[in-house]
Formats: C-alpha cells, sequence, structure tokens
C-alpha cells in the first residue's frame, strides 16, 4: 500500500519504533494494534497469524475462540 512505517504508526496510532519492532518480529502487537494493522492494510487477521481458514475450524473452535475473545475484552476492561 505505500505506506511508511512513520504512516502505519500514526494510523494505529503508536510510535514509529514500537511498529519497526512489530515488522522485525522483536515485539508482539496488543490485540488493538493487530485489528488495525488489518483495518488498515486490509488484511484477513488469520493471514497475519498463520491460521489458515475457517474451515479447519469445528463449530466448538468458533465457539472458543468468541468466549476467549469476551474473557480477553472483560479482563482488558473492554467490554462491549
Amino acid at each position: 500500500m505505500d505506506l511508511s512505517q512513520r504512516d502505519m504508526a500514526k494510523l494505529i496510532p503508536m510510535n514509529q519504533s514500537n511498529y519497526s519492532k512489530i515488522e522485525r518480529d522483536v515485539q508482539e502487537p496488543s490485540l488493538e494494534q493487530l485489528r488495525r494493522i488489518c483495518q488498515i492494510l486490509k488484511l484477513d487477521p488469520r493471514y497475519l497469524l498463520n491460521l489458515g481458514e475457517f474451515e479447519s475450524l469445528s463449530n466448538d473452535d468458533i465457539k472458543l475462540l468468541a468466549e476467549i475473545k469476551r474473557l480477553i475484552r472483560n479482563y482488558s476492561g473492554e467490554e462491549k
């Protein structure tokens, strides 16, 4: 998309140094940062996480992932 690290960092928002660390696989992004990166680059998060296609996930797996997401939101104070 022809975005510099500085451009991406501003859009996320975060500082350029930390974004550079994410690109170099030195630092893991937070869930919110990962969500923003996917939105900006129009990527499916499964692609970045190497999860493959959802066809390989059972309904129980999908329910478990939804529950994990809910628990993370509760823990981080982001209940929605």
